[in-house]
C-alpha cells in the first residue's frame, strides 16, 4: 500500500508541472475568448482597431474642381495598395449618362482651397462621379463602389457621405472569397458642408480572415457619394494571436516532458 502511494505521489510530481501550465493556458484562453465565425458592424473608426490603411491621394491623381484637367479623372475599375502592402480592386460601375464624369479624387477644405463637405478638413475623398451641368442637387453616379482585397481581411471601412443630400441611408456588404454574403447593414447618414468629421464611418470587422470584398450603396438613386480613408484590419488584434501562442507553447511543453 505504502509502495503504491509513494508511486503515486512520484507521478503526481513529475507531472506537477504540464498541469500548472495546461491550468495557467485554461485560465488564459478564459480571459482571451477565442474568435467565432460572425461579421460585426462598427461605426466608429476610434473603435475600429485598424492596422492598415489606404489614402486616396495615394493614386497620385487629385482632381481640382477649380482648374478641372480631365486627366485626373479614373477609370471606373482600378488598382491600388495599401500601405501596408495589400494590392486592393476597386469598381464604380459606369452609367448610361455621358454628361456624369469618371470616379475622381478631391480633396475637402474651405473654398478655394477645396471642396467643404462634412468630412475631416483635408482628406482626400474618392467621389463616385456626377454632371456638374445638371445644377442642385446634381445628377450623379449613385452604382455601388466595390473594394476588393487581394487577400482575406480582419475587417475594413471608411466614412461616407452623399452629395447635395442631407439625409440618407448606407448599406455595406461584406463577401468572402467564394462569394458568400457574410453580413449586410443599413444606418442613417447625414451630409453637410460643416467640415466636422460628421460624415457616417461604416466598419465591417470579423474574428476571422474572411473578407474578400465590401460593396457601399446608398438610398439615393442618381446622387454621387464620397468615401474617405479606408481602415482596413490586415492581422488580427494582440490577445487573439497572444491565446493561439498559448496553445502551441503548452502543447510544446507537454510533448518534451512526455518525452521525458
Amino acid at each position: 500500500m505504502a509502495s503504491a502511494t509513494n508511486q503515486l505521489l512520484k507521478l503526481s510530481i513529475q507531472y506537477l508541472p504540464t498541469i500548472a501550465t495546461k491550468l495557467a493556458i485554461t485560465t488564459l484562453i478564459a480571459i482571451l475568448p477565442l474568435p467565432v465565425k460572425a461579421v460585426t458592424l462598427v461605426t466608429s473608426r476610434a473603435n475600429f482597431g485598424s492596422n492598415d490603411g489606404i489614402d486616396w491621394s495615394s493614386l497620385g491623381k487629385v482632381f481640382n474642381p477649380f482648374a478641372p484637367d480631365p486627366s485626373a479623372f479614373l477609370p471606373n475599375s482600378f488598382s491600388a495598395v495599401s500601405e501596408g502592402g495589400l494590392a486592393l480592386g476597386v469598381t464604380v460601375p459606369q452609367v448610361n449618362d455621358s454628361g456624369i464624369t469618371p470616379p475622381f479624387v478631391f480633396q475637402t477644405s474651405f473654398i478655394p482651397k477645396g471642396i467643404p463637405t462634412n468630412f475631416t478638413d483635408g482628406d482626400f475623398l474618392l467621389f463616385t462621379g456626377f454632371n456638374p451641368q445638371s445644377g442642385f442637387p446634381a445628377i450623379g453616379n449613385s452604382s455601388p463602389l466595390t473594394i476588393n482585397f487581394d487577400r482575406p481581411v480582419f475587417g475594413a471601412g471608411t466614412q461616407i457621405a452623399v452629395d447635395d443630400i442631407l439625409k440618407f441611408n448606407v448599406f455595406v456588404s461584406a463577401f468572402d472569397s467564394a462569394n458568400n454574403l457574410l453580413g449586410t447593414f443599413s444606418i442613417p447618414g447625414t451630409s453637410s458642408v460643416t467640415l466636422d468629421n460628421s460624415a457616417l464611418f461604416v466598419g465591417i470587422s470579423s474574428e476571422t480572415a474572411n473578407i474578400s470584398r465590401l460593396v457601399f450603396s446608398t438610398s439615393e438613386l442618381n446622387r454621387a457619394f464620397a468615401i474617405n480613408r479606408v481602415s482596413i484590419i490586415a492581422f488580427p488584434e494582440p490577445n487573439y494571436t497572444l491565446a493561439i501562442l498559448a496553445f502551441g507553447v503548452s502543447s510544446a511543453i507537454l510533448k518534451v516532458r512526455q518525452r521525458r
